[in-house]
């Protein structure tokens, strides 16, 4: 079944003379379980594309289905809706300093309606220990590394099991070795999870863990084919 399906997708910035086209008739299909990276410079088009994924911008012009649900003219509570179903990584970890770890993973469950407090405890460190953070789960962000904050933001993305998991340039923040250990973790826990994972990146060095690789420029999409 396929995942995320858009037909002529387009997207613009601003108004009147001011209006700039940032996507441009995107065309593309991902299946559930799959991993789709997309590469290409700054201002391509790549985070503006995630976001309307994601569900954080609507749709203004063509067809975008995700899980088979049109986002053309959706509602508000529809977007939200769709959100929590999805979990994101973003580029700046956006950890709360004033919380620890676990508190930083554990204030993503309880959005989510019927859990209790001791069950979103046991989920954040459940989550915490497999990305390899069981001795740091009660350290606040200050105390933590790039690749160990960047670990955290993975958890709490994960922790409530998304069907969709959305990632905005992870390794940016990263030397080589740690950013290697990170997509390796996403690669690894969202294949166990079933979950379908889209990338954006400008690391050429993580494509291969990638079931489809597209590479956008000035808001064209075309698919890496590898024969």
């Amino acid at each position: 079944m396929q995942a995320i399906v858009t037909e002529s997708l387009n997207h613009y910035f601003g108004t009147g003379i001011l209006r700039k086209q940032v996507l441009s008739d995107i065309n593309l299909e991902i299946k559930r379980g799959e991993i789709a990276v997309v590469v290409g410079q700054s201002g391509s088009g790549k985070t503006t594309l995630l976001s309307l994924i994601g569900a954080l911008r609507s749709v203004q012009q063509g067809s975008l289905k995700i899980f088979g649900q049109e986002q053309q003219n959706a509602s508000e509570q529809e977007m939200i809706n769709l959100r929590r179903q999805i979990g994101y990584i973003f580029q700046g970890y956006n950890l709360l300093r004033f919380m620890t770890a676990r508190q930083n993973v554990q204030m993503s469950v309880e959005l989510k309606e019927n859990i209790s407090t001791k069950k979103a405890r046991l989920m954040s460190e459940n989550i915490l220990k497999a990305v390899g953070l069981e001795s740091h789960i009660n350290y606040y962000p200050h105390q933590l590394s790039g690749g160990q904050k960047q670990r955290v933001a993975i958890a709490r993305a994960l922790v409530n099991n998304p069907k969709l998991l959305l990632a905005d340039e992870p390794t940016a923040a990263l030397d080589s070795k740690t950013g290697r250990e990170v997509i390796d973790l996403i690669q690894h826990l969202a294949r166990n999870n079933a979950c379908t994972v889209v990338l954006v990146t400008h690391n050429h060095r993580i494509l291969d863990i990638a079931d489809h690789i597209f590479d956008i420029e000035d808001g064209c999409l075309q698919e890496k084919i590898f024969v």
